[in-house]
């Protein structure tokens, strides 16, 4: 207490220049319009900075937990995508077959080897297993190849073991997605007959035929092609829509009929043989 008396007796001279300040200024702004109007724009553009400043920190600090939010919605959109209803549909009927979509991270990324892997952060204990659908947002990644009790390998479609079933959009032309290990954003589709009529620009998807991926989820677009007069069938390149070095939030689907499917199939080989 003698320590703030002491201050008040030492600043008294500053201390009651600055009352009386304030007291003109206050009488200032009350008594002219003008300088009203601009002491609470002053405290209103203040207010406001602080404000945004305030709203910008927690914003940040809460990115982690509105990017999970977005992403289980992704999870659910894609759910519901996935398995909709095809009746105008004159490809295969994939009306009653039934697709789960897990979220997930990638915590190990290589694409500059001939076969290149993934490390994603579920496992088996997260009900992952071996030969169930890998893409992002923007489109198809990789194939589950092994898993552990908390995480799994994905073997990318840049690996020179990976054939994927895909075709041109909104055509009956398939062919096996696969890569020549010369450019991490590029992939070549195989197997289009020369018949097909192919262009620059068209938009490659998952096909039909596979019992891992929905159809037509993207995959790319023709950057280019070529046909020999000895070839049957075109070389296909197609530039991914997906940046292959910079991937991180990825979604896990499991065909839940897949094994009745494989069974199904396996019996058919077997009687026809």
């Amino acid at each position: 207490m003698r320590q703030i008396i002491n201050f008040i007796l030492r600043y008294k001279n500053f201390l009651l220049y600055l009352f009386l300040l304030i007291i003109a200024l206050a009488l200032t702004v009350q008594s002219h319009s003008y300088h009203r109007s601009k002491y609470f724009n002053s405290a209103n553009w203040l207010t406001g900075n602080i404000y945004e400043t305030t709203s910008n920190i927690s914003t940040y600090f809460g990115l982690g937990e509105e990017n999970k939010k977005l992403v289980e919605e992704n999870k659910r959109l894609r759910k519901l995508l996935f398995n909709q209803k095809k009746e105008d549909s004159m490809q295969l009927d994939t009306t009653n077959i039934t697709y789960k979509v897990m979220a997930s991270q990638v915590i190990k990324n290589s694409y500059s080897l001939p076969r290149n892997y993934i490390t994603i952060k579920k496992g088996s204990a997260q009900g992952i297993k071996p030969d169930m659908g890998v893409i992002t947002a923007n489109g198809i990644l990789g194939i589950v190849e092994n898993t552990s009790k908390n995480f799994a390998t994905v073997q990318s479609i840049l690996n020179t073991k990976s054939r994927i079933n895909a075709k041109i959009k909104n055509t009956n032309h398939y062919g096996s997605l696969v890569w020549d290990t010369k450019d991490y954003n590029t992939v070549q589709l195989a197997d289009i007959e020369r018949l097909v009529p192919v262009k620059i620009g068209d938009t490659i998807v998952t096909g039909a035929s596979s019992s891992i991926f929905p159809e037509n989820i993207p995959i790319g677009v023709i950057k280019n092609f070529d046909l020999n007069n000895s070839q049957s069938s075109y070389s296909i390149d197609i530039k991914l829509f997906n940046n292959m070095a910079a991937v991180k939030s990825i979604y896990i689907i499991e065909n839940i009929q897949r094994e009745e499917i494989i069974e199904l199939e396996a019996k058919t080989n077997n009687d026809s043989q």
